[in-house]
């Protein structure tokens, strides 16, 4: 399974940890990305999960993002299925996230 994470406790838990200690992965569409995402986060979007799900390193902890928690726990319960055990889930998502003026990263000017 996974474990449900909110934006505090996943900034208590992984803030101070080295980036390459474990992957951020946003699965939202790429234009929802480009908008705004969590500083470090790769994008996998959730259409493209299943084909991509080899960049996914099984060995690592992953946290799982989108906008509210929905789409990021179908990625969740995805890996989760395939013997991936070190999984969270961003439960408010990227909008709890900015909602608590938490710095977002932007991939194109607009």
């Amino acid at each position: 399974m996974y474990t449900d994470l909110s934006s505090d406790q996943y900034r208590q838990r992984f803030a101070n940890c080295d980036p390459d200690s474990y992957q951020l992965i946003d699965v939202r569409e790429d234009d929802e990305y480009a908008e705004a995402h969590l500083p470090g986060a790769v994008n996998i979007p959730l259409s493209e999960f299943m084909a991509r799900v080899d960049e996914i390193d099984e060995d690592m902890p992953a946290l799982l993002v989108c906008n509210t928690g929905v789409r990021s726990s179908q990625a969740a319960l995805y890996l989760a299925s395939l013997g991936y055990a070190q999984l969270y889930n961003l439960e408010d998502g990227t909008k709890g996230w900015r909602e608590k003026g938490y710095p977002v990263e932007h991939s194109r000017d607009c």
